[in-house]
């Protein structure tokens, strides 16, 4: 079995022995609820799907109250070493929490709700999981398999286009500091 976990993957000490949390790697999924963060080590497939709609055959000023489109984001990821349980645990607490109201959304009073999704593809708020399923097999028995689809579920106003633009700006600036 292995040793490796979210812990160990961030405890590291230096030549005087000071013991710090400084990442060793990075996952390639982070999956938030304030406290509550699940790192993806081994994202295997990852995709995004975004379905436009056709507005509706009316004045221009009901067009800003329908949704433009949906967006969809699928992700297969492992979960790794003797943790492995809890996170699937808060995995689970997480998909819960999404639809009942997520510790962003009491946080904010209802501005922005959800879960957070960090990756390096995107960042988005307002995530809302739509199926998660696990799986497990003989040859890898320290390894639990997530699969899990995510809607993208913004708040109307300008609030949801700020986040957007934000995010846009924090993964740039990641790709600089990596």
């Amino acid at each position: 079995m292995s040793k490796r976990s979210y812990l160990t993957s961030f405890v590291q000490g230096d030549v005087n022995g000071q013991v710090g949390f400084i990442p060793k790697s990075i996952p390639s999924a982070i999956i938030a609820d304030g406290p509550l963060i699940v790192p993806l080590w081994s994202v295997s497939m990852m995709s995004i799907s975004e379905s436009y709609h056709l507005p509706p055959l009316t004045s221009s000023a009901s067009r800003q109250l329908v949704d433009t489109h949906d967006d969809t984001i699928s992700l297969n990821g492992s979960l790794i070493g003797w943790d492995r349980f809890i996170f699937k645990e808060l995995l689970e607490i997480q998909a819960e929490q999404s639809m009942r109201g997520s510790f962003l959304e009491k946080t904010t009073m209802g501005k922005v709700g959800g879960l957070i999704l960090i990756t390096t593809m995107t960042i988005r708020t307002d995530m809302f999981v739509r199926s998660l399923s696990f799986s497990a097999n003989a040859s890898r028995r320290d390894v639990i398999d997530v699969s899990i689809s995510l809607a993208h579920l913004p708040r109307p106003g300008p609030l949801a286009q700020i986040l957007d633009a934000a995010a846009v700006g924090v993964g740039t600036l990641m790709d600089f500091t990596v």
